[in-house]
């Protein structure tokens, strides 16, 4: 018995390994595109996706009378496989490709199509009775079917990417609950501001990432608009009547994502707006988590030499050199992954830019940056919450000693000494090395002891009463 099989297009015959289920177009892409060497069977979702809108179209077809029962049961079958999780190897597409994603689009017409022929008792390339175009692509094409897949798959990630924000805001508000009584310096322009609490700044920090969790909600809803049924250009050229409203309603009951039919098939073949949106929400969360990961390593910097104000779960030695130096090595790991997602921003609007016509093109890549963002910051998110945040301790008497010994401080006698006056102490005590205490209450005798403690009290410089006498 042979091992392969021969298949053709137009272009001309090539031999198959039997084992596989794909076929000649997607063993064509396999040999043309080897660029990042991560095909698509990295992106489940998108696996998953494609195995939806296959099942949804054959579905309609069938209602639309254009399919028979036989064919559109195999390919429902299959369909659900892929949806299931099997056979995910048999997806070889490199996910960036010429094409405007037709290999990826054939690669799952081609294995659905064996799938489903081996369910109906035939071999894998007996494409009579069961035809990756003629049958499983049938009322498609590349440019409905493969945006549509696209945008369910990016569907999902964002869930599980907002899950991931979700658990490290409440980690952070957690640490925010046990650091409520730890008093310690606030800081503006790296310099000593006002007294807060270090749970005052961790709720800080869930604060922003809850409210990125809502606009990831927001532009998520973007994402629902389809194409189905536009085919070519939007036109919906070979589509029966009813298909796309038929096809949509499908898709929508079987994958539980809340999809649409754009109200302007021809603009939203071409459209790529909502990546373009859900891409810069995606460097706004990279934006503000690098700045959490930095505020980070600047309260853990030290131990002896810098602020130490909390200490970091040590994970790994930090030097091959230096004993005993430890370093923040996940914070920084998350910074690095921000970078990667704001510079993929910027792959995604060129490639949205450079769409002419009726199609853009270039959606394989800006699939690439958004598939690999949302996977990199999702799993970075989960590294931070589990290897960092959750373990973060807190040096309550340091940072407490800090702030008493802060000229700083002196900003809470300005409304009962004036700000020239405290002004005029901030700068005794640090020419002196004197305390605002020593300056005002022992030596210039400007307020009471009663009265400092009033004023400096720790309640009062956690909740600060305006007090003016």
């Amino acid at each position: 018995m042979s091992s392969t099989r021969k298949e053709h297009d137009f272009l001309g015959e090539k031999e198959i390994p039997n084992d596989c289920y794909y076929g000649v177009q997607t063993l064509r892409a396999k040999e043309n595109f080897d660029i990042t060497g991560i095909p698509i069977s990295k992106e489940p979702l998108f696996i998953k996706a494609f195995g939806y809108v296959k099942k949804a179209a054959a579905m309609a077809n069938k209602e639309c009378g254009v399919l028979d029962a036989k064919v559109t049961e195999a390919i429902v079958y299959a369909s659900d496989k892929l949806i299931d999780g099997e056979y995910t190897d048999q997806f070889v597409s490199d996910l960036i490709q010429g094409g405007a994603g037709t290999s990826c689009n054939m690669n799952a017409n081609e294995v659905i199509a064996n799938i489903g022929l081996e369910h109906m008792g035939y071999k894998k390339g007996d494409y009579n009775h069961l035809h990756p175009n003629n049958h499983v692509n049938c009322s498609q094409s590349t440019n409905d079917a493969y945006p549509t897949a696209f945008r369910l798959a990016i569907y999902l990630k964002i869930d599980e990417f907002t899950d991931a924000l979700e658990k490290l805001q409440k980690a952070f508000f957690d640490k925010g609950q046990e650091f409520k009584d730890v008093l310690k310096m606030g800081r503006t322009q790296l310099q000593d501001a006002v007294p807060m609490t270090l749970g005052q700044e961790f709720n800080a920090f869930a604060t922003t990432i809850g409210e990125d969790v809502l606009r990831m909600r927001e532009v998520q809803q973007l994402i629902t608009e389809i194409n189905m049924g536009a085919t070519a250009i939007g036109t919906g050229v070979n589509a029966p009547k009813g298909y796309a409203e038929i096809c949509t309603k499908h898709l929508a009951e079987i994958s539980g994502i809340p999809v649409k039919l754009s109200p302007d098939l021809i603009e939203a073949t071409y459209d790529t707006g909502a990546y373009v949106q859900l891409s810069g929400t995606l460097k706004r969360c990279a934006v503000k988590l690098s700045k959490i990961c930095n505020d980070l390593r600047l309260l853990s910097s030290g131990p002896r030499c810098g602020l130490n104000e909390i200490n970091l779960p040590p994970m790994q030695p930090g030097s091959s050199i230096m004993p005993g130096k430890v370093n923040p090595v996940i914070p920084e790991a998350v910074n690095q992954t921000c970078f990667y997602v704001i510079g993929a921003d910027l792959t995604v609007t060129l490639a949205a830019e450079a769409g002419q016509l009726q199609l853009n093109v270039m959606e394989p890549v800006i699939g690439f940056a958004l598939f690999t963002s949302l996977e990199y910051i999702t799993r970075a998110s989960h590294m931070l919450r589990e290897k960092c945040v959750t373990g973060i301790t807190a040096n309550p008497e340091h940072t407490k000693e800090m702030v008493m010994h802060s000229i700083g401080i002196v900003t809470q006698l300005n409304p009962i000494l004036g700000y020239e006056e405290s002004a005029s102490i901030a700068k005794e005590a640090l020419k002196s090395g004197k305390s605002v205490h020593q300056i005002a209450v022992e030596e210039r005798k400007l307020i009471t002891q009663a009265k400092w403690d009033e004023i400096y009290s720790v309640d009062n410089l956690i909740h600060p009463k305006f007090i003016n006498q």
